[in-house]
């Protein structure tokens, strides 16, 4: 598990944008039984995580005319039991992190896996996940 002192400053970047962190099994259980959308943010120490998966993610959130109902976060290497349930709900897709899940209902709708965000820009996620919100929210 990741120190606190060096994760909380990454957790940080999306909970002051309103981002809810699912910090245990319990919190994603009960998200996934939300009605609406769900954004997932499977959070990360790595670069791409910083450098393109967060600030593309709050790119598509403020500039999207639709918007997922609810923005939750979990941080792997640190949510240890969120993350392994949350995982569980992105079957059959193998772990991924950093990524970013979209849920319609409980249901897996759209997902980004750290392939898809490795070499590509901020830009590039938002505009992923602007279309997403489109079709979806």
């Amino acid at each position: 598990m990741y120190p606190a002192e060096i994760v909380m400053p990454m957790k940080e970047e999306l909970t002051e944008e309103g981002f809810v962190e699912l910090l245990n099994a319990d919190a994603v259980e009960n998200q996934m039984k939300q009605e609406g959308t769900t954004l997932v943010v499977l959070n990360s120490v790595c670069g791409c995580s910083a450098g393109t998966a967060r600030p593309g993610v709050l790119m598509a959130v403020a500039n999207s005319p639709k918007k997922p109902d609810y923005l939750t976060t979990s941080f792997a290497g640190f949510d240890i039991d969120a993350v392994k349930k949350l995982r569980e709900h992105l079957l059959p897709y193998p772990p991924s992190s950093p990524s970013i899940a979209l849920f319609k209902d409980g249901q897996l709708v759209h997902f980004i896996e750290r392939h898809q965000i490795e070499g590509r820009s901020a830009q590039m996620i938002a505009h992923n996940l602007i279309s997403a919100f489109e079709q979806y929210c």
